[in-house]
């Protein structure tokens, strides 16, 4: 008798599941924040273009308060895409993403960063995977387009590679529960209103997003073959800034959300903490520590190598996740010690 109740309990599952794809109707709407970036929003919009993607979908363009405006370039495509464009004041990404969602017409808002080129897959890849594995939230991944700058490349090898940030941005093989990051994510309009979308934020309001999420019953996934081209920062100065502004905003999501805390956030900051103790104890005679830290960086080289077939992005992979263990390390230290978290 269990055994027939087991039986009919699993077939009503899977009708029910068999019936949410049958009357699944996916509408898409892109959400694209832009701030003084109208060259990088040309080369989005222009992407988004060529998609081999029969549906119909809505493209709109949030202006957050920009003195350098983007109307004339979103103008430039108005006859190829349902295009939508809107200048509001500067209130921020997050704020801007969620204007842009209030507005939308669609039921499943994919939300991208300016500084982004999508692969003419993309959406298909999305429809595809939603479709056989419906989540209300999505993340995908981010690589490096052939036409970017060495640095560039290398900034995105040290934000994805599994020996730099253990691939939680977008790596198959990541640990726990994906955490979709902004630049490339998807929410449904019923996860939107339950959750009111991004909290007021500068840095973090994405993971801040997705713990939300989940509090309220919503799962999340990797679409690992909807990913994007990212350009993120052109210089190595510009990446530190950015990465020290990760690093100070996970101290005050972590007051926000104690049980989500690790040790691993600790990493970093320990990393540089650790790399300053090892020269001072070289140059009283104690190598050791150091060479742990030459056979790491060594080991990076080596692989950016085999990854990128360059010297030139291999060895700036060095300079960059160096950069980006120090600026994350000390955000993350300033936010914790010497500055009240929010």
């Amino acid at each position: 008798m269990q055994t027939i109740y087991g039986l009919h309990f699993l077939f009503v599952v899977i009708f029910v599941d068999s019936l949410k794809i049958i009357f699944l109707k996916l509408s898409f709407s892109i959400i694209i924040p832009v701030y003084n970036r109208p060259n990088e929003i040309d080369e989005l919009i222009e992407s988004l273009t060529k998609q081999d993607f029969s549906d119909d979908f809505e493209v709109l363009i949030i202006e957050d308060g920009s003195e350098n405006s983007s109307k004339e370039i979103v103008k430039n495509y108005e006859n190829q895409l349902d295009l939508k464009y809107f200048f509001k004041e500067n209130s921020g990404a997050g704020a801007s993403r969620n204007f842009g969602m209030q507005e939308a017409k669609g039921n499943y808002f994919i939300i991208l960063d300016s500084d982004v080129i999508v692969p003419k897959h993309y959406l298909s890849e999305v429809k595809n995977a939603l479709e056989k594995n419906f989540t209300d939230a999505f993340g995908g991944p981010d690589a490096a387009h052939e036409s970017f700058t060495a640095t560039q490349k290398a900034i995105n090898y040290s934000m994805t590679s599994v020996l730099t940030t253990g691939g939680i941005r977008g790596k198959k093989k990541a640990v726990g529960k994906f955490q979709p990051r902004s630049f490339n994510l998807g929410l449904s309009k019923k996860a939107f209103e339950k959750t009111n979308g991004f909290a007021d934020l500068k840095v973090g309001e994405d993971i801040d997003l997705t713990f939300r999420l989940w509090k309220n019953g919503f799962e999340t996934q990797l679409i690992e073959s909807a990913f994007v081209y990212h350009k993120r920062r052109s210089t190595v100065k510009q990446f530190f800034k950015q990465t020290f502004a990760f690093g100070t905003a996970r101290p005050q999501l972590n007051k926000r959300y104690p049980t989500t805390a690790k040790i691993t956030y600790w990493f970093p900051s320990l990393f540089i903490i650790g790399f300053d103790i090892s020269c001072i104890s070289a140059i009283f005679g104690y190598w050791q520590l150091l060479a742990f830290y030459g056979f790491y960086f060594c080991l990076i080289f080596l692989d950016s190598l085999f990854q990128n077939k360059s010297l030139q992005v291999a060895f700036l992979t060095v300079i960059t996740t160096f950069t980006q263990h120090l600026g994350y390390g000390l955000g993350f230290l300033e936010s914790k010690f010497l500055k009240k978290n929010r």
